[in-house]
């Protein structure tokens, strides 16, 4: 103890975990002196990011605290200056420049080094180890005259490295791994082989089960023999095989090690030396090394509270990882390796794009177990949080990586503000959701730069930020905080602003209204929106906006497996003729179609070729068909049952109903596709109830329901109005679904939109039946105006020869059909062979 009265701390090691136990042993008392020994020239800064130090990255960017950190908080910093003795007996510390230190409690977070396998030649000058700054330093400098690089190591470290040698501008960069596949810890063999087609298209190739036998060259690296004999030519070697950790100092002063290495520690990271406690990637915990940060975050946080004297034990790590690795998206989360029959699993593999997503399903169907994702990990946080939470998944669990229909994949399964209060959101820094909800609740916090300062959450790795924001947002929308809603970051208003703005001004393109109302080039959210809106206001044909409508939007049909499109006519009601259904026959033999009668009452006709379409569609126009659109967010059917047509319960006449609505609406775009029915009784045959808008007979007219939808998350439709004639329910629908249009944020379906209306079903009613707001009038008009301007795009696309033009897979040879589409037997039809 100090003549102050104070216990002395002694940290070795200033790394990363080093400076994060200093910062939380701070935050708990200031009832100790702090000494640190480093032997870096400079304080602690962040490896994980490291590779972005040939980003244009300073060291000073890569800081985490500079010299007047650790002085404002009584912290004794000395850097380079290694420690090279420890005498536990008289719990003193010997430094390199010949400081001797005592201390109460010492820290050992000496981190790790990079393990160099023992190859002949490796010493050899152009071979280097990729672990810090300054190992960074001289690969920058001796990188800029090599032209051939190699990195033997092909796990998360050895990416890393390889795209630092991709930004260095090296013409030929290869990775060595020994293992069968990359990354061998974390994503399984179809992964493996999907983020090696992607660094391939990156210039990067991958060598597998290869084993380096000898490093040669006269003096400085010429090449590498591997043990199969063959070889491959280079000038430059990266090593980054591993860790080993840094237990030399431990190893003298006698403290207990593992067999391969690792200082031993307890639940509560002491050694075996009770003054001593182990940290990081020196520590061996249950007989493993931990190279991830947060591992020794939390392993500072329990040697903190122990040294504080409370208690606090280690319970495990979750190992789940998420990267960036060279601009591809690499996770791994939960049980990523557990195979059937111990579970049940769901692939999706998209080749073209590059996606790979996979996860495990308890043989139950209630669980989630882990996953892989690569090239797409937007939903790697809250599929994480489902498996540590043990959330009950949807009773579709491919929702949790292709998502519901009319939700994103990230809300699949309930979005972040449905997590316990307990979820772990930062596992860098082991805070909650009830923590970063409390910190806008009770201290006010409505940015993240506040959040993080607050709560330290999303100082780590990083990868915690997005369902940070989503807390955060969603926290001070629960307590009444007003949030402006924009459509993007090119443009600084919501949806509804922007469709206000176009209407007043008359506002007709999408450069238009970038030039006066947004900035940059637009992006994938803000175009197709605001392709919808024009579409939605003025009633114009799609195509006439090239380059932003939705993809389906572009060739006026669904693009489906195999590279081959659907052609869905519009059958108004679910009533079809004799002949038109024979037409439908005729062109579906003659073009090769799968025919299939859908659940919204009409026929779906797969396997088109993009250059067959415009003549399937004048083939169909000609019968008395138009576009059902099948492809756009807009109304696709209204089902009806038969009603008193034919049935005996039937009140009234369903089906007519329902071909007058369908015709009335036919074309209406909208911020997501629309679906209705009409039912002839209480029975509810045509399901009204689970439509967008649903009309139900009744004794004494008909009972409106809106805002209904299926799915994996069913919601049913609530009463809008009851017992209204014919002309009533027609005008609360047009004032409902313009009020929709104009009101709704981008791909948002009727009753998400319901859901998040402040004052639901109230408000809504007000404003259709009671015209609370003044605008009944308005809307009513608006829908008349779509009315009068309809057109069926199949007819204007294929009357236009320029958008005709459009539907050719080679501009030298229009006719010529895609080769790569294939098609196999079945059931007497045919379907798209499997890519």
């Amino acid at each position: 103890m100090n003549q102050n009265g104070k216990l002395t701390i002694v940290v070795i090691g200033n790394g990363m975990v080093g400076y994060k136990f200093c910062e939380k042993l701070i935050r708990k008392s200031s009832n100790f002196n702090i000494v640190v020994f480093g032997e870096e020239p400079r304080p602690a800064y962040d490896r994980v990011h490291l590779s972005e130090y040939f980003n244009g990255k300073s060291a000073d960017d890569l800081s985490l605290a500079d010299i007047s950190w650790y002085a404002e908080n009584g912290i004794r910093l000395h850097l380079c200056n290694p420690i090279k003795k420890i005498d536990r007996h008289s719990k003193k510390i010997y430094s390199f420049k010949g400081d001797e230190q005592s201390y109460d409690y010492l820290i050992l977070a000496t981190g790790s080094s990079a393990f160099v396998p023992n190859i002949p030649g490796i010493e050899k000058d152009g071979v280097f180890v990729y672990r810090k700054i300054e190992d960074l330093e001289l690969i920058k400098s001796y990188g800029c005259k090599a032209n051939k690089a190699a990195i033997i190591g092909g796990g998360l470290l050895g990416l890393e490295a390889a795209k630092a040698l991709l930004d260095l501008g090296i013409k030929e960069t290869h990775v060595i791994e020994f293992a069968p596949r990359l990354m061998p810890r974390q994503i399984d063999n179809s992964g493996s082989m999907m983020l090696q087609s992607k660094l391939l298209e990156l210039g990067v190739q991958v060598h597998l089960n290869k084993n380096t036998s000898t490093v040669n060259g006269n003096g400085k690296i010429e090449s590498l023999i591997f043990s199969d004999n063959s070889h491959l030519d280079i000038d430059m070697l990266v090593i980054s095989a591993g860790i080993k950790p840094r237990d030399e100092l431990a190893q003298m002063a006698g403290l207990e090690l593992g067999p391969r290495g690792g200082i031993a520690v307890n639940d509560q990271c002491k050694t075996s030396d009770d003054y001593i406690y182990a940290i990081g990637e020196c520590a061996l915990y249950n007989g493993m090394v931990y190279g991830l940060v947060a591992p020794g975050y939390e392993m500072a946080e329990v040697a903190a509270v122990n040294i504080c004297g409370n208690t606090k034990s280690l319970t495990g790590f979750d190992m789940s990882t998420k990267l960036k690795l060279i601009g591809v998206d690499v996770a791994s989360f939960g049980d990523a390796f557990i195979a059937e029959p111990d579970c049940r699993t769901i692939v999706f593999e998209d080749r073209y794009k590059g996606i790979y997503k996979r996860i495990n399903i308890s043989n139950d169907g209630k669980f989630l177990l882990g996953g892989i994702l690569i090239g797409d990990a937007t939903s790697y946080n809250i599929l994480l949080q489902t498996v540590n939470n043990r959330i009950i998944i949807p009773p579709n669990p491919d929702d949790l990586i292709m998502g519901s229909r009319g939700e994103p994949v990230e809300k699949a399964g309930g979005g972040v503000m449905n997590l316990p209060g307990q979820a772990l959101i930062c596992s860098c820094e082991a805070i909650s959701k009830d923590a970063i909800c409390s910190a806008v609740t009770e201290q006010g916090v409505t940015t993240m730069e506040a959040l993080k300062k607050c709560t330290k959450a999303g100082t780590g790795c990083g990868g915690c930020i997005p369902m940070m924001k989503d807390l955060l947002l969603g926290t001070m929308q629960a307590n009444g905080v007003y949030i402006k809603n924009t459509l993007c970051e090119h443009f600084n208003y919501s949806r509804q602003e922007l469709f206000d703005l176009v209407k007043i001004n008359s506002l007709k393109t999408y450069n238009e209204i970038l030039e006066l109302y947004g900035k940059g080039d637009g992006c994938e959210v803000c175009k197709p929106a605001i392709a919808s809106i024009l579409a939605g206001l003025w009633n114009d044909l799609i195509l006439k906006q090239e380059t932003i409508q939705d993809s389906n939007d572009r060739f006026l049909a669904n693009i489906q497996k195999g590279g081959t499109y659907s052609v869905v006519p519009r059958i108004a009601g679910g009533e079809i003729t004799p002949d038109k259904l024979i037409t439908i026959g005729q062109v579906a033999k003659k073009y090769n179609l799968y025919t299939k009668i859908t659940g919204g009452q009409r026929i779906d006709l797969f396997g088109a070729h993009l250059t067959d379409l415009p003549e399937i569609w004048e083939e169909l126009i000609d019968a008395g068909f138009e576009s059902g659109h099948a492809y756009g967010k807009s109304l696709r059917t209204v089902k009806s049952c038969v009603g008193s047509t034919w049935c005996r319960f039937g009140l009234h006449d369903s089906v007519s109903f329902a071909i007058e609505i369908e015709n009335r609406y036919k074309g209406l775009r909208a911020p997501h596709k629309l679906k209705g029915g009409v039912s002839g009784c209480i029975r509810e045959c045509a399901e009204a109830q689970s439509k967008d808008f649903g009309i139900i007979a009744t004794e004494k007219g008909w009972n409106l329901y809106i805002c209904g939808n299926g799915g994996s998350k069913p919601q049913h439709a609530q009463l809008l109005a009851g017992d209204i004639n014919r002309e009533t329910c027609i005008r609360y629908l047009d004032r409902f679904l313009m009020f929709y249009i104009k009101t709704a944020d981008p791909l948002t379906r009727t009753a998400t939109w319901l859901n998040k209306m402040e004052g639901g079903m109230i408000y809504l009613k007000n404003v259709i039946t009671n015209d609370s707001l003044g605008i009944a009038a308005e809307l009513e008009a608006a829908m008349q105006q779509h009315i009068n301007t309809y057109r069926c795009e199949w007819k204007a696309a294929i009357e236009n020869t320029e958008m005709r033009k459009r539907f050719s897979h080679f501009v030298n040879a229009p006719k010529e059909k895609d080769p790569n589409a294939q098609f196999v037997a079945m059931r007497e039809q045919v379907k798209a062979k499997e890519w």
